[in-house]
């Protein structure tokens, strides 16, 4: 028997259906997906597998550009461990170029080795003379100083937070040591410290490296998921938490990463309740009680008998006709009710949105019972009939399409709510073309928000106490809604991407390609 998904309170789709059984089903109706754009592929880096993951960049950096591992983490930490940056750096000014940029310096032979060429030297830090050349180290820059004063100075960046970047001590010498020499200096004295650097150098894999990121569980599950080719993608780690790669919050396209941001920030700032005071009441002058006006003329009277003007709130006399209050001059009355207008159209148009939105998250949230009221009714016809074999994937499959569905569906109302709106594209769309735009999107919208309902109603349907001819039938339709509500949220999102946003001048809304399978599940490293 097919074992069905759920979806976690929060809203996130997880799903525990083999496969093999839902796409058997989508092969009935759908032809091979062509996605628009390549398809990012991430994997999950745990504890174990953080130090392989990072050899591998650092061998192929050392390999390519011929340099020791010290210089290869310091031209990795400076170009945030992108890989491809480095190489196209590398081609168009050279070696010598990337070393001057980032003042890294590289010695024709081992320093360590260069320590013993001298039975004793001076240190100009400590200015102690016949250190001996044993206890003395020389860095790529060619300076020289003895081992307790390059210790004491690397303790203090180490505490400083410099780990990734300690430059040598010398005055006006801005050459990065080398982190094998830190290493080696620091553990004689401060073996803890000295671990503490290694662990910077090690998570600087994931702190510095916009391809990497920690999974944002909270408790922290302790992985990190690296993206190879799209840093704008939605991602599910191994713990089953999912969220957009760009930005760590949770999945919300179509909306952009900004989009989502000014949402939750209007949402958390702006309460209904505060929009509806702000809109529809004023403060009396004299008891500062909200006092709402339900019609007539701006001359309004608080209930502790204080008239005044509505429109800028000052205290009036009692006199007064449609267009003239006693001993009350206020100015600009046409400009303030034009504003007056516009704040209960823009407070209008705020709860169209958001309700819209808390609406399908509610229904979301609702649906997540179908999962074991499902599996029970499956459960039902099996008993009923043990000998005859049933594939139930059909019903994984529609309530796969449903949950994706509904999901995307509540974000398209942030994202209507600033794309068309007067606010973030302002000047890059004329009213006209903003009318145009918007009758577009809320078509395929309307007509992706009716096929979700029709194929929410229909897994709904009692049909453990149908016949098998009612079952097949059923069958077919949910299949045939599951393939047309993928369809359809396909072309959303297209819309979205090439009618919408891809005409824009501004590039800060990119959004994470749809994938008709859901969000996708970020696989285990492979280490040999």
């Amino acid at each position: 028997m097919t074992e069905f998904g759920y979806v976690s309170s929060d809203g996130d789709d997880c799903f525990l259906s083999d496969l093999e059984s839902v796409d058997g089903a989508e092969n009935e109706v759908e032809e091979v997906e062509i996605p628009t754009r390549k398809a990012p592929c991430c994997q999950i880096i745990n504890k174990e597998c953080l130090m392989a993951a990072q050899r591998d960049d650092l061998s192929r950096v050392m390999d390519l550009l011929a340099v020791r591992e010290c210089h290869a983490r310091t031209l990795l930490i400076y170009y945030r461990w992108d890989v491809e940056k480095l190489f196209s750096e590398y081609v168009e000014n050279g070696l010598a170029s990337l070393c001057s940029k980032i003042g890294l310096r590289m010695s024709a032979e081992n320093s360590s080795s260069d320590s013993s060429l001298a039975s004793s030297v001076r240190c100009d830090i400590c200015m102690e003379d016949d250190v001996p050349g044993t206890s003395a180290s020389q860095m790529d820059c060619g300076h020289r100083f003895c081992d307790d004063c390059w210790a004491a100075h690397f303790t203090v960046k180490i505490n400083e937070g410099q780990s990734k970047s300690i430059m040598c001590m010398a005055e006006g010498c801005n050459v990065i040591c080398d982190e094998a020499i830190v290493a080696k200096l620091v553990s004689k004295s401060h073996p803890a410290l000295a671990k503490k650097f290694q662990n910077h150098l090690l998570e600087s894999y994931i702190v510095d490296n916009k391809m990497v990121k920690w999974c944002p569980s909270v408790p922290h599950c302790g992985n990190a998921i690296r993206a190879e080719d799209d840093e704008v993608c939605e991602v599910e780690c191994a713990c089953g938490l999912q969220f957009c790669f760009s930005c760590s919050a949770e999945t919300h396209s179509p909306c952009s990463c900004l989009m989502w941001k000014l949402w939750k920030k209007k949402c958390q700032d702006e309460s209904e309740t505060v929009k509806y005071l702000a809109a529809h009441t004023k403060p009396c002058p004299k008891c500062h009680k909200f006092v709402e006006k339900n019609g007539g003329c701006n001359f309004v009277r608080c209930v502790c008998g204080q008239p005044f003007c509505w429109l800028c709130g000052g205290a009036t006399g009692l006199l007064h006709t449609n267009t003239y209050i006693t001993n009350h001059s206020c100015g600009r009355y046409e400009e303030q009710a034009k504003k007056s207008k516009l704040a209960k159209s823009e407070l209008h148009r705020y709860l169209h949105y958001s309700s819209r939105y808390k609406a399908h998250q509610d229904s979301l949230k609702l649906e997540n019972t179908l999962t074991y009221a499902l599996k029970k009714k499956s459960s039902a016809l099996e008993s009923t009939e043990p000998n005859q074999v049933r594939d139930f994937s059909w019903l994984a499959t529609g309530l796969h399409r449903l949950f994706r569905s509904r999901q995307v569906l509540s974000y398209s109302y942030p994202f209507a709510y600033f794309m068309f709106g007067d606010d973030l594209f302002k000047g890059e769309m004329g009213k006209e073309e903003r009318e145009i735009k918007q009758r577009l999107f809320e078509d395929q919208q309307q007509q992706f928000e009716e096929n979700v309902e029709r194929l929410s109603h229909l897994l709904n349907r009692p049909f453990d106490q149908y016949d098998e001819g009612k079952v097949s039938e059923l069958r077919m339709q949910i299949v045939e809604y599951s393939a047309l509500t993928d369809s359809l949220c396909r072309k959303m999102y297209e819309c979205v991407e090439n009618d919408l946003l891809g005409p824009l001048q501004s590039g800060a809304h990119s959004i994470a390609p749809y994938r008709s399978r859901g969000v996708e599940r970020a696989s285990e490293l492979m280490t040999s």
